[in-house]
């Protein structure tokens, strides 16, 4: 279901699974793994994808990144969008439904939250936490702040199509976590026949 341009480079460890387009030129590194879960994962040309970094679509959310990204090791993008030209450091993650505008960064260990779209320029900088569209950015130290804006996205409802709290008292946990396995089994058994 891969579909790789000729030019681009792939390392011989890394896992490409479901509908994963690879543009020209792009370069895709050791231990990398893009995992197309429903949807499409789209890499642009001449993107480069470092070590051991984890970039999935999901049943609602393509995972689109632009030309001439840097996708640095560690990283993890699920479900997101980086327009051309966006910088990702080491160990940062980038969640479901953001958009990262043309020439924003994030650096190490930053996060950019579900539904969050980072503005044309925009830094988060190191280990610091974006929320909201248009994001905010705060410092990780700033949870009450975070948690104000955040709370309203609802990332189990988003993420899980599962609400918070529920009448028949089974935990959220129990409720995602069942679905989600669910969800892996059938994908999973799909992609090992």
């Amino acid at each position: 279901m891969a579909s790789i341009h000729p030019t681009a480079t792939i390392a011989s460890t890394a896992v490409l699974r479901g509908e994963v387009q690879v543009s020209a030129g792009a370069v895709i590194r050791d231990g990398v793994i893009l995992v197309a879960d429903g949807s499409t994962i789209r890499i642009g040309e001449n993107t480069i994808v470092m070590e051991h970094a984890v970039i999935r679509s999901t049943a609602a959310d393509d995972c689109t990144l632009g030309a001439h990204v840097m996708v640095g090791p560690h990283t993890h993008l699920t479900g997101c969008t980086l327009e051309d030209e966006v910088f990702i450091a080491t160990g940062a993650s980038v969640f479901n439904g953001a958009t990262l505008k043309k020439w924003s960064e994030v650096r190490i260990n930053g996060v950019v939250h579900i539904d969050t779209m980072l503005e044309e320029g925009a830094t988060v900088p190191i280990g610091w936490v974006a929320v909201g569209s248009p994001a905010q950015i705060f410092s990780p130290e700033r949870h009450d702040d975070i948690w104000a804006i955040q709370k309203n996205l609802n990332f189990p409802t988003r993420v899980f199509g599962e609400p918070r709290s529920s009448e028949d008292g089974v935990s959220l946990m129990r409720r995602m976590i069942g679905k989600y396995a669910a969800a892996l089994r059938k994908r999973l058994g799909r992609y090992n026949t």
